[in-house]
């Protein structure tokens, strides 16, 4: 039995949908269990769950377990991007995006553990990025949150791995689904006005162009690395799909750090004057 979050949309949506299709048995929760209707029809199981709200996760564990005896695996998918300059994204939408992107996603691990734990077997996916390998223009807070993922996941993998437990990462590029829109958005609000506006507005532009364009990879290449994930006899610790992710990380391992400061900053020219 699968439980993937963040499965009204995007990488969420196309997972459940492929591993349902294998025949196993999904669950895919999201806040808005109405986007999750056209699932149904393909034997996913839509539950309302908000990563950020500890009755909500409780209670939905509960209710699969009930139904279901037990969870196999989790799929930790759920993610929220707020891009700005450290200076401006205010504090509240830096908890929010640490909120969902950490610790909701550690919280519901610790909520199917203890069942995995005991029958000593189990495999928790979670859905990161190269943004968790390497920081970016205006990616402050986000890369916090995905750096920090990357971290638990290491942490967590070498806790559970006497239980039988696997965890493995997914480490995508640009992905074209909502999220960048989203994140573009927010990225001009967040830079509207201030000393960052130039640069800000610039990449906000360019991200909707990069997704409205499909110059992304799409969801179905993130989904074949979970569904690798969920079915190996022994996955592998990390998964690098979408388009130049790999190569983003080996340039940002290969790089001195003021090389790759310059380079990232060459995406936008911040005005001093």
């Amino acid at each position: 039995m699968i439980l993937i979050t963040g499965a009204s949309s995007g990488i969420g949506y196309d997972a459940s949908l492929k591993l349902a299709g294998q025949g196993h048995k999904v669950y895919g929760v999201a806040r808005r269990i109405e986007k999750m209707d056209s699932l149904r029809g393909s034997g996913v199981v839509p539950i309302r769950m908000d990563v950020t709200d500890e009755k909500s996760m409780e209670e939905g564990v509960q209710a699969i377990i009930k139904a279901e005896g037990h969870i196999d695996v989790l799929v930790n998918n759920a993610g929220y991007g707020y891009l700005g300059a450290i200076e401006n994204v205010p504090m509240e939408e830096a908890r929010k995006q640490l909120e969902v992107n950490l610790f909701g996603l550690a919280r519901l691990t610790q909520l199917v553990l203890p069942g995995m734990r005991e029958r000593r077997d189990g495999r928790i996916v979670n859905v990161s990025s190269v943004a968790g390998k390497a920081v970016v223009l205006f990616g402050g807070w986000y890369n916090v949150s995905k750096y920090s993922v990357e971290a638990f996941s290491d942490a967590l993998r070498i806790e559970m791995r006497p239980f039988g437990i696997h965890v493995s990462i997914i480490e995508p590029s640009g992905i074209c689904t909502p999220w960048g829109s989203i994140a573009a958005d927010n990225l001009e609000r967040c830079t509207t006005g201030t000393a960052y506006e130039g640069p800000g507005l610039k990449m906000a532009h360019n991200m909707r162009w990069a997704y409205s364009k499909h110059f992304m990879s799409g969801p179905e290449s993130v989904t074949r690395s979970i569904v690798k994930a969920v079915n190996a006899w022994r996955p592998r610790v990390r998964y690098r799909p979408g388009r130049g992710a790999s190569t983003f990380v080996a340039f940002h391992a290969l790089f001195p750090a003021r090389w790759w400061d310059a380079l990232v900053r060459g995406l936008g020219k911040i005005n001093t004057r």
